[in-house]
C-alpha cells in the first residue's frame, strides 16, 4: 500500500511540475527533471524495486506513443536520411564515448558492460526533444528531423543495449 501512495504522490507532484512549467512558459521536462533530482535528496524516501517490464509499459511506452502520435510520417518518410544518419550516428557517437570514459575511470569493467551504460544514457527525450523544440521556431524541416532522430533512437540504443547485455552475460 505505501507503494501505491507513494506512485500517486510521484504523480501528483508531475502534474503540478507540469502546470507550473505551464505557467511558466517552460518545457515540462525540465521542471520534472529538476523535481527528480531534489527527490533524490529527500531523507527517509523508500526505495522502489520496478519491474523492467513493467516500468517499459508503463513509463517509455506511452511516452514514444504520444511523441509518435504527433509525428508525420509524411514528413518523416521524407527526411529518412537525415533523421537515420542522426539516430545511428548520434546514439553511436554517445555509446562508444559513455562507454570509453566508464572504462577509462573504472578499469576492471568489461567492454561489453560499459557499452550497454552507454547504450543506457544515450537516446534523449522524445518528449523533451519535442517540449523543447515546439518553444523554439526552428523551421519545419529540422523540426521533423530531431522530433523523428529522438523518436527512433530508443530503439538504436535498446538493440545496443541488448546486444551487450548478450555479450557481458556470454549469451551466443
Amino acid at each position: 500500500m505505501e507503494f501505491f501512495i507513494w506512485l500517486l504522490i510521484l504523480l501528483v507532484a508531475a502534474v503540478g511540475l507540469t502546470a507550473v512549467a505551464r505557467r511558466l512558459n517552460l518545457p515540462y521536462p525540465s521542471l520534472i527533471a529538476l523535481g527528480g533530482t531534489a527527490l533524490a535528496f529527500v531523507p527517509n524516501a523508500p526505495e522502489f524495486a520496478l519491474d523492467p517490464q513493467l516500468t517499459l509499459a508503463l513509463f517509455v511506452a506511452p511516452v514514444l506513443l504520444d511523441s509518435a502520435y504527433d509525428t508525420s510520417l509524411r514528413d518523416l518518410k521524407r527526411n529518412w536520411v537525415p533523421v537515420l544518419s542522426l539516430v545511428v550516428i548520434a546514439v553511436g557517437i554517445t555509446t562508444a564515448a559513455v562507454a570509453w570514459l566508464v572504462h577509462f575511470m573504472m578499469p576492471g569493467i568489461s567492454w561489453a558492460a560499459a557499452i550497454a551504460l552507454g547504450a543506457i544514457v544515450a537516446p534523449p527525450d522524445a518528449a523533451a526533444a519535442s517540449a523543447v523544440l515546439r518553444r523554439l521556431h526552428l523551421p519545419h524541416r529540422m523540426v521533423v528531423i530531431l522530433e523523428g532522430e529522438s523518436l527512433l533512437n530508443d530503439a538504436t540504443a535498446l538493440l545496443v543495449y541488448r546486444i551487450a547485455v548478450g555479450v557481458a552475460m556470454g549469451v551466443p
